[in-house]
């Protein structure tokens, strides 16, 4: 290996020391990686002032995650790689329901719940019942599906957020599943637009950008199946202000709908409700796995 490298020589001595990878998957990514980000320095003529506050940034979204903030997720996020990653990877021909990012605020370890259940977990705001159906691409019901979902509350904050306040418990998320026609049904709180979190460096880059901080209101989701691939998406209100400005590029329009509002009386499960309430419904199309 010389010792006398160039500003154009330099990509290919490194590139070649990953020549010995046994991996080809992995020799195929760093080198193209290296490839991209060298090319990426010399063209803006990247400087060591600027290198320097990068690798301070990086660091610095390491520091500030944790297992209820996700601040590389967010980087991710805003910078448009979550949605482009899910458009790359859809099912082609628009058949089944298109995917939306998973999001900072997804947690492992919550609840389950039977269908029919309130998963606010007492927190106060607008009744909404969420009813959905999960079919295949011919319209078949898929049951046994499981359905993660979880939402913000009426102010924009999830739970993850309000620790405090909830003694350290789940409100707004629970795992449930499909019955034999492949329905699932909860009661939960209407959730609200929010900005991002805007106190960490991912505030910097939209700060300085003059960029839009909110997200239109929504409701999470993420099926999976056996004999399927599996869904991360999300049903955004179509009248939402923020709508056209989603901080993460994800408001796309086949996933916008109708959170239909309705005055006091018979609620979708059988219940009186004595305040005006938020239903939502929608039909969600799984595509059938190859992997069998």
């Amino acid at each position: 290996m010389s010792s006398d490298l160039t500003e154009q020589t330099i990509t290919g001595v490194v590139q070649q020391t990953f020549d010995t990878s046994t991996d080809d998957r992995f020799r195929q990514l760093f080198v193209s990686l290296v490839q991209h980000l060298h090319d990426f320095a010399r063209e803006v003529r990247l400087t060591g002032d600027e290198w320097f506050t990068a690798m301070d940034f990086i660091e610095r979204l390491g520091k500030i995650s944790s297992p209820t903030r996700q601040e590389v997720v967010l980087l991710s996020d805003i910078l448009g790689l979550s949605m482009l990653l899910d458009t790359m990877h859809e099912s082609p021909g628009g058949s089944v329901t298109a995917s939306a990012l998973l999001g900072p605020f997804y947690v492992e370890g919550r609840p389950t719940a039977d269908n029919g259940a309130d998963i606010s977990n007492g927190v106060a705001g607008t009744p909404m019942f969420v009813t959905g159906r999960v079919v295949d691409e011919r319209g078949n019901p898929i049951a046994g599906a499981h359905v993660d979902t979880w939402h913000s509350d009426g102010v924009g904050f999830y739970d993850v957020q309000l620790t405090e306040q909830l003694h350290g418990e789940f409100a707004m998320r629970a795992l449930l599943t499909t019955d034999d026609d492949g329905w699932f049904w909860y009661r939960s709180i209407a959730p609200r637009y929010y900005p991002v979190p805007t106190d960490g460096p991912c505030g910097e880059i939209l700060g300085a950008a003059n960029r839009s901080v909110m997200r239109p209101q929504h409701v999470h989701f993420w099926f999976r199946a056996d004999g399927y691939h599996g869904l991360i998406t999300q049903l955004f209100l179509k009248d939402d202000s923020y709508i056209g400005r989603d901080a993460v590029f994800a408001d796309r329009t086949s996933l916008q709908a109708d959170f239909v509002h309705h005055e006091p009386g018979p609620a979708p499960d059988g219940t009186t409700v004595d305040e005006p309430f938020v239903t939502l419904d929608w039909t969600f199309t799984l595509a059938a796995s190859t992997d069998q």
